[in-house]
């Protein structure tokens, strides 16, 4: 439950809940409180500020913190672990902060920061794995699999998302 305040209107003072998420104009002007995640709600915010998001289908179970590959399928936006084994076509174009069932709608991150993982090396540059979905520190040197950077981890348990262009190897 937001805070409430004291609000002076035509009939006198009178107390008020904050809101904590906004319908749009017709809360104009209203006082805003955080969420129950210590948050400001993304209606709360201009558009263009938030999260660099897309939804699309999961092909397979996602788990999070997963690398993300997204495709498309008679038509459909689809996302799957991103595999340096999978050549470009598995590529990482981003990463999912929740687990997805297959079949569910999945919100795919394109920046940001990875969390909640474990056992990485605070300073390294990680890698697309060929493992599906996954990371190292060892960059895939068998032939037609990719390379690619995909960030720099910031602690044993986050990985700076920053993906650089996948290179075929000889």
């Amino acid at each position: 439950m937001a805070d409430k305040y004291v609000y002076l209107g035509s009939s006198g003072l009178a107390e008020k809940q904050a809101t904590t998420t906004s319908t749009g104009t017709t809360d104009a002007g209203k006082i805003v409180a955080l969420g129950s995640d210590g948050l400001l709600d993304i209606s709360l915010m201009p558009v263009g500020v938030g999260a660099n998001t897309r939804v699309a289908v999961a092909s397979e179970n996602l788990n999070a913190g997963d690398l993300i590959n997204l495709y498309n399928n008679a038509g459909t936006l689809t996302a799957r672990k991103a595999d340096a084994t999978g050549g470009i076509a598995k590529k990482a174009d981003g990463f999912v902060i929740s687990s997805v069932t297959s079949g569910q709608n999945a919100t795919v991150y394109f920046d940001g920061t990875i969390t909640g993982l474990s056992g990485l090396t605070t300073g390294a540059i990680y890698y697309l794995s060929t493992t599906a979905g996954g990371i190292t520190t060892t960059i895939p040197t068998t032939a037609n699999y990719i390379a690619q950077r995909v960030g720099k981890a910031l602690s044993a348990t986050e990985l700076i998302f920053d993906p650089g262009e996948p290179i075929i190897r000889a």
